[in-house]
């Protein structure tokens, strides 16, 4: 059997693709202000909660201090970049994810993939993802940690951060970031294979389909392959988000402008 007679189809592909837009942006906004924090102590490491009505609890303390300096919006910074990146971000992702797959499936009638295709086309998946979604990935650690940059312009919405980006950093400040973005590719490479796995495991243990797995069955995968893809490759997370932010870091310390004009006046 040829790869193309079990090629996904394109209503698939953008059912895929929906769903999981949908399904991440109810979970981008549930977690954001969980997610501010943790790019927070990523870039500026952990903040001192010495008026913090709450003793004991770095989240609670960290939430209430960013409600107190920056109101309840602080707590949803980079929400508006993460959710307009969550469908060209799956739908790249599905598109080629379902594509290197059909490639790689093996024609003995199981349409089964190896565990290393499995990586293959995950990775290849989250090479393309990570290239086409970058510039708003960046916006989002620039958004959720503009609060405790002193001496920073704010950016105003996405459209503004994505202008000013490339007008003062270049093709170079739209993508920083992306080497240790693209090295967290084997966060993709561990997660789905392993969901993959997990899924068929419970589906031959169910004795059924992996497509009749119950909501319970997939959301266990889900969960567990996650949970092992993260803890795994979370250095990156840190690395990346240390790399997006270093332009500004140094534009603030350095003053790059006020060093050019020197610059010119000298000549």
């Amino acid at each position: 059997m040829s790869a193309e007679s079990h090629s996904p189809s394109t209503r698939g592909l953008l059912c895929n693709a929906a769903a999981g837009a949908s399904a991440g942006v109810i979970a981008a906004t549930f977690v954001c202000p969980l997610d501010v924090i943790k790019t927070r102590f990523q870039v500026h490491g952990l903040p001192s909660l010495k008026n913090s009505t709450v003793k004991g609890s770095l989240i609670i303390g960290s939430l209430e201090q960013i409600v107190r300096k920056e109101g309840v919006r602080g707590m949803y910074r980079g929400l508006s970049p993460t959710v307009l990146a969550l469908l060209p971000n799956w739908a790249v992702y599905f598109t080629v994810y379902e594509q290197l797959k059909s490639l790689l499936c093996s024609d003995d009638g199981s349409h089964q993939l190896s565990v290393g295709d499995n990586m293959i086309a995950a990775s290849g998946a989250g090479a393309a993802t990570t290239i086409a979604t970058n510039p708003l990935w960046v916006v989002k650690t620039r958004f959720q940690t503009q609060g405790m940059r002193v001496g920073v312009v704010p950016y105003q919405g996405t459209l503004n951060a994505l202008r000013r980006i490339a007008h003062e950093e270049g093709i170079r400040g739209l993508y920083s970031g992306i080497v240790p973005a693209l090295a967290g590719i084997s966060h993709v490479a561990i997660q789905f294979p392993t969901y993959e796995k997990i899924k068929t495991y419970l589906a031959k243990r169910d004795n059924t389909t992996i497509n009749s797995l119950s909501a319970g069955d997939v959301a266990v995968a889900s969960s567990v392959s996650k949970i092992a893809a993260s803890t795994l490759t979370y250095p990156h997370e840190v690395l990346r988000d240390d790399w997006i932010t270093t332009l500004v870091h140094l534009e603030v310390k350095y003053d790059f402008g006020a060093m050019k004009e020197i610059h010119m006046l000298s000549n």
